[in-house]
């Protein structure tokens, strides 16, 4: 249980510097333009430093002047999107919001719902308007310190928000550290579901047990990572059903050459495998060619539509998997030590499954979004649940 959040603060950061005026409009591709509005959330957490000399003030203060400093090399986040087209960077500034955490660090990372982590973001996850950044430090009263960071996904991917986050905190510590700039490549999107009757619920992997299993052997087989292996065993045993009746639960890979929908055959004896087979494959069409024609834009528009079409139809149930492992986001050092964990949020949208690596680095985190009805069947499949390890937090 996540204990009471009060806001004792609100202001706005600005650059620094002002955003010079050959700078001010920033275009966004067709890819960011159709993308969701909606924010990329993630809540970093530092234990108390019983030594610290520096107040909750000198906190604020010193993360207040390294983001104003940050946002000169990141200018597009001090602007505000305009009609889902561009960004003009007026130097608006980026929201900031300080408060009191009524509780302990240690009880409110011991196993925490996905859904009250809200409580420690600076808006809700569907609450973007034109912003394109959000900030929300939390104060516990132990010491501990919660970082939260909203980046709007029309401006950002995940490699971004690394990026401006690493760079944030590098500027914040008194050592020197490697300092990114914007703006990184941006090439994924997804499409807006409703969020009506959905769940969230985050499960632990270990990684030796997950080895174990024939699914990660064929994995390593083939050349696939331990998070390409866990999203064919997730979708081989997870079957999404759409409203009033029944349909094939596809996995779907964006090569617009042709659109791989692979079912979930679980009297195969290899439902893992087959999954994993056409997901290797279409990543390793993704090279130069792949963003050339991505460019183009009209076959990616094709696919989208044709996958629209099919999910209204009731023919296809979209189930999309992202890893965020091997990510450097325990790196992100504000002067405050690495966080002790790493926590995201209830995703706006259902069929999603988020992997994150542990804080030990020795397991997977699964993130996983579903309809009620589908989350209670999921619970009960046995041979994936064999696969959890105990949260080593709770």
């Amino acid at each position: 249980m996540v204990p009471e959040v009060e806001v004792l603060s609100k202001e706005t950061v600005k650059p620094s510097t002002p955003t010079p005026d050959h700078l001010r409009r920033y275009q966004l591709s067709f890819l960011d333009q159709i993308s969701p509005p909606v924010f990329m959330p993630m809540t970093f957490f530092y234990p108390p430093d019983p030594d610290s000399r520096f107040s909750h003030t000198d906190i604020s203060n010193k993360l207040n002047q390294s983001l104003s400093e940050n946002l000169v090399r990141f200018y597009p986040l001090t602007g505000r999107v305009k009609d889902d087209f561009y960004v003009h960077c007026n130097d608006e500034g980026v929201p900031n919001i300080g408060a009191r955490v009524k509780g302990q660090l240690s009880e409110t990372i011991r196993d925490p719902a996905p859904k009250e982590l809200h409580k420690f973001h600076p808006y809700q996850l569907d609450d973007v308007k034109n912003f394109t950044v959000a900030v929300q430090v939390n104060f516990f009263d132990c010491g501990g310190v919660g970082v939260s960071v909203l980046i709007s996904h029309k401006v950002a991917d995940a490699l971004s928000y690394v990026h401006f986050l690493n760079s944030w905190a590098a500027t914040t510590r008194p050592q020197p550290g490697r300092i990114h700039s914007w703006p990184p490549v941006r090439l994924g999107c997804s499409l807006p579901a409703k969020k009506n009757g959905r769940i969230q619920k985050r499960y632990w992997y270990s990684k030796r047990e997950y080895c174990d299993k024939e699914t990660c052997v064929q994995c390593l087989s083939s050349s696939c990572s331990q998070s390409q292996a866990l999203s064919a065993f997730f979708a081989s045993r997870s079957k999404p059903t759409p409203k009033g009746g029944s349909a094939t639960a596809g996995l779907y890979f964006r090569e617009y050459k042709q659109n791989s929908n692979s079912s979930a055959c679980r009297d195969s004896g290899k439902e893992s495998y087959d999954v994993l087979s056409p997901m290797r494959d279409a990543i390793r069409k993704v090279n130069g060619d792949y963003v050339t024609k991505l460019q183009e834009g009209n076959r990616h528009l094709d696919f989208l539509k044709d996958r629209s079409e099919g999910v209204s139809r009731r023919e296809v149930v979209s189930f999309s998997f992202t890893s965020l492992c091997r990510f450097p986001l325990y790196e992100a050092d504000f002067g405050l030590g690495k966080p002790i964990w790493v926590g995201s949020g209830s995703l706006t949208f259902k069929n999603v499954v988020v992997f994150i690596d542990t804080s030990s680095g020795d397991g997977i985190e699964a993130w996983v979004n579903l309809k009620d009805a589908d989350m209670a069947k999921f619970e009960k499949d046995k041979e994936l649940l064999s696969l959890l390890s105990p949260i080593p937090n709770a």
